[in-house]
């Protein structure tokens, strides 16, 4: 059977992707960083379906030892310090493991397994403030610490693929979200709140810009996509998007909808959230990756929320305290 290496399995993609690559009958390899014990929630399902393989994307010889150990055909590099906030408390370390941790994975690849194929995550990050509908070719103008990161993790993607003949794709995905989101992102925090609310909780939200506009989607569909962006007969790079957007506004209203509440009742502006630098529309251009890949999103705006408060709230009927942790891997 064909392998697969994830790094970043232990995250919201990472899992998804591990669920649907053991679906297909692949091989599934997880790169956890001996630190990561407590932070695998997403994948205590797998525990006994996937090679679990130390490494860090900071140390170079881990990576080497982990896709010698593997042989892996397929790499999905998915670690990374991927939260735009935390990004400029922590810039170095961000550009360490998101930018220049990418190059450590495609080096170890070209070094030990050059006929891999690599899948690369980039980020709608990458835009910036630029006009969209975004394509994969931008025009890119990052605004944190994380999408200058993300940005040369790209371009180093394509400078393997081009320089070395490797088979290196980028996944451009726009935001994706699901009840495996960490609650540090504001579709989780804000799912969170609403099932809270429905219980009787009256604690206020607080928020940042609820008018940033973000295209959002449903993780699993994205995942999807990854595969068969290095099951095509050659590499390339695809926004993966829905084309439509959403306010933060929006989100907040539809969270509390399905509960039966109105938002304007909870929500706060809380200037300690709004960041030095945003990013105030982000939209992609999915039709190309329809195109060349036969994708299209199954899950709209509307019920990727429904499902995500829905998974709140059985949390907090399983036991109310699920909700101030990360939860279940439902």
């Amino acid at each position: 059977m064909p392998t697969a290496l994830i790094t970043g399995i232990t995250g919201q993609d990472g899992s998804y992707l591990a669920d649907l690559l053991l679906s297909k009958g692949w091989e599934v390899a997880g790169l956890v960083r001996r630190t990561s014990a407590d932070n695998r929630w997403r994948v205590n399902h797998l525990e006994d379906r996937v090679q679990w393989l130390e490494g860090d994307l900071l140390d170079q010889g881990s990576l080497i030892r982990a896709v010698q150990e593997c042989a892996p055909d397929h790499v999905y590099n998915l670690a990374a310090q991927s939260f735009v906030g935390v990004s400029w408390r922590e810039p170095t370390h961000t550009a360490e493991v998101t930018g220049i941790g990418a190059l450590r994975v495609l080096e170890a690849v070209r070094l030990v397994r050059p006929q891999a194929r690599v899948y690369q995550a980039s980020s709608s990050e990458l835009f910036g403030n630029c006009p969209g509908p975004h394509s994969a070719d931008g025009p890119f103008r990052p605004r944190s610490p994380y999408g200058s990161a993300k940005l040369f993790a790209h371009a180093t993607a394509i400078n393997y693929r081009e320089s070395y003949d490797m088979f290196v794709s980028c996944g451009v995905l726009f935001n994706h979200e699901s009840p495996r989101r960490g609650r540090e992102f504001v579709t989780r925090k804000v799912c969170i709140a609403a099932a809270r609310a429905a219980l009787g909780d009256r604690s206020p939200l607080h928020l940042g810009n609820l008018e940033a506009r973000r295209d959002w989607g449903w993780a699993p569909d994205f995942v999807d996509a990854m595969h068969r962006m290095l099951d095509a007969d050659a590499p390339s790079d695809h926004v993966v998007a829905t084309g439509v957007s959403h306010s933060v506004r929006d989100l907040a209203s539809r969270a509390y909808a399905t509960v039966g509440l109105n938002y304007e009742d909870f929500v706060v502006v809380d200037p300690k959230f709004l960041r030095p630098a945003d990013v105030h529309v982000l939209i992609g251009d999915p039709e190309p990756a329809r195109q060349a890949l036969g994708w299209s999103p199954t899950v709209d705006f509307n019920e990727m929320v429904r499902r995500m408060v829905e998974a709140e709230m059985h949390r907090l009927s399983v036991d109310p305290g699920l909700a101030s942790q990360n939860g279940s891997s439902s």
